[in-house]
């Protein structure tokens, strides 16, 4: 149980954990198989579920308040293939860091109907315990994808995909021209997009400050931005 608060342990057992009786009841109803549930009294029944004492599940829980139930989730393989990047809204995000601040963006995927998002191999592991908490549930609707983010963003380019990202350079979101379909990059907490990943964009966009000349914070939470970044492109093709 303690090796798959690792990334490396999760990928040796192909397992991840998920806590509470809410979010284990909807992997339950979900594609997602159950490989075990450890649980107080009468809150699940099934051959895979062990009941467990309080001191027990306080031993076996990974979060700092441990809940009332706990499962372990086989870990999902998806495919991503070209018709994601060429008809749908796609996030690509560029070593996000945070556990929180990615479980938050796969949340915000879920609310925009985003279904895709593809993660630079640095980018925190989704299946993260402290990730897993945070999307709410929307782990089991959104699918995560890890790879290079260089060479399938310029792939998507020269089949015409719009690659979208923010830079302080860029052009105002509230006004320059928005596509219904896209990929949209959201870069690192502290350092933003990379470089190399930055030569791919081919619209580069800004969430300007207000007012625009007044001093103001440095930058957004990733997070906070891509919500607000979703937020308009979708408010565009509900028009």
């Amino acid at each position: 149980m303690r090796s798959l608060n690792d990334k490396r342990g999760r990928m040796e057992h192909g397992l991840f954990v998920a806590e509470g009786e809410k979010l284990i009841g909807e992997i339950c109803s979900s594609h997602l198989r159950v490989r075990k549930i450890f649980a107080l009294e009468d809150l699940f029944v099934g051959n895979e579920v062990e009941q467990v004492s309080p001191k027990e599940m306080e031993r076996l829980s990974l979060l700092k308040t441990p809940s009332n139930s706990l499962a372990l989730v086989e870990i999902p393989h998806h495919d991503l293939g070209r018709e994601h990047l060429a008809g749908e809204l796609t996030l690509a995000l560029d070593d996000v860091q945070n556990p929180g601040n990615l479980g938050t963006i796969i949340r915000l995927a879920d609310w925009y109907g985003i279904r895709n998002i593809i993660c630079s191999p640095s980018t925190a592991d989704c299946f993260n315990p402290k990730v897993v908490q945070a999307t709410m549930g929307a782990i089991l609707r959104v699918k995560v994808h890890y790879t290079e983010l260089t060479p399938l963003l310029q792939k998507a380019s020269r089949e015409g995909v719009p690659v979208y990202g923010t830079f302080l350079e860029g052009e105002n979101i509230y006004s320059s021209e928005l596509s219904p379909n896209g990929i949209i990059v959201m870069g690192n907490e502290g350092r933003g997009i990379r470089p190399d990943t930055a030569r791919c964009i081919t619209h580069k966009i800004l969430i300007p400050p207000y007012p625009a000349d007044r001093r103001t914070t440095e930058s957004l939470n990733v997070a906070m931005a891509t919500g607000i970044v979703c937020s308009e492109f979708r408010r565009r093709s509900m028009r």
